[in-house]
């Protein structure tokens, strides 16, 4: 087993929120061509509408995707096999952009008596989450970002109350006119591009819980095919998973032992789950609604090729499921 604090994280010196403001500014810039909606709160915090009220776009999907990846990677469609519309990811600072960027664990809760209304729960992701730095995982990396504004994502049908934007700025410590907070349903087109565009970031995601030495992996490409958006919210998130599960391709690039490269691929492919072979939806429900239940080796890219640059080997182990997409996505013909 590698040391993971055996090496400093690679583009540890970027200033992540600072290094993405372009990329934000086109968002707010662009917003009608890509189907977005701009907004300020009374406190003067930016609220980009990527698909609640506003219709979105797969355009605006692929902007939100490299703002998650702070501006360290790009997104963008292909071709692929047996599906007409993949989404390609590629980073050269993967574990920066993927685990301290894009990945989703910034937990936001409010209860019904802190909103006033119906409870609120939300996981933010993108670059804010590393201003507040409220994961482990940032001990872990040994990094955290510093600057004067930020930006935040979340998968969500409607606007953050009060409560969490506050706790946002508290915890970011960031002016309100500072803070710009996306929000993508996943039920809509640009929500189900941003998750699918998560595909490199799972698979970081599931090296990190392997214990693999994250300071090694230098560079990363994923690839995952793009499903109609679905309007029942579990359907939808249940497609985007699935996208991942079962047509999930990811090649990592790594440095050190051989012996590392190879256990990483053996591992690392969701077949390896006992949950393997279902709709995720499906295995949502029979969890009971409870991600908490389900087999965590489950989450993971179907399919994955690991290169050593140090000894020009390549390992490759899993496979996609792409006749299984297509019975849960297209009509029979």
């Amino acid at each position: 087993m590698n040391d993971r604090s055996a090496a400093p994280l690679p583009g540890a010196t970027i200033a992540l929120n600072e290094h993405v403001a372009p990329w934000v500014e086109r968002l707010c810039d662009e917003a009608a061509a890509l189907g977005v909606e701009v907004s300020r709160d009374e406190r003067g915090v930016r609220l980009v509408d990527a698909g609640i009220a506003a219709p979105g776009s797969v355009a605006a999907g692929l902007l939100v995707g490299e703002i998650c990846l702070g501006g360290l990677g790009r997104v963008e469609l292909a071709p692929g096999p047996d599906w007409p519309t993949w989404v390609q990811v590629r980073s050269s600072l993967p574990v920066l952009a993927c685990l301290g960027s894009q990945y989703a664990g910034w937990s936001l809760a409010a209860s019904k008596e802190e909103t006033g209304g119906k409870k609120f729960f939300a996981l933010g992701s993108g670059p804010a989450r590393a201003l507040a730095a409220k994961e482990a995982l940032y001990g872990e990396l040994d990094w955290r970002d510093h600057g004067t504004r930020g930006v935040l994502v979340m998968e969500v049908d409607r606007p953050p109350p009060a409560v969490v934007v506050d706790k946002i700025l508290r915890d970011c410590a960031l002016a309100p006119e500072a803070l710009t907070i996306v929000l993508t349903p996943t039920r809509s087109a640009a929500g189900t591009t941003q998750v699918v565009a998560r595909v490199l970031e799972v698979a970081l995601h599931k090296a990190h819980e392997l214990h693999f030495a994250l300071a090694d992996v230098v560079d990363g490409v994923g690839w995952a095919p793009l499903p109609a958006p679905h309007p029942d919210g579990v359907e939808a998130m249940g497609r985007t998973n699935d996208a991942i599960l079962y047509g999930g391709r990811v090649h990592l690039s790594v440095r050190g032992s051989d012996a590392e490269a190879e256990r990483l691929a053996r591992a690392l492919p969701c077949r390896n789950s006992p949950d393997y072979g279902r709709s995720f939806a499906q295995t949502f429900r029979d969890a009971g609604f409870d991600f908490y239940k389900i087999d965590p080796a489950l989450f993971a890219p179907a399919e994955v090729w690991v290169s050593n640059v140090a000894t020009g080997r390549t390992w490759h182990a899993g496979g996609t499921d792409l006749a299984l997409l297509q019975r849960l996505w297209q009509e029979a013909s």
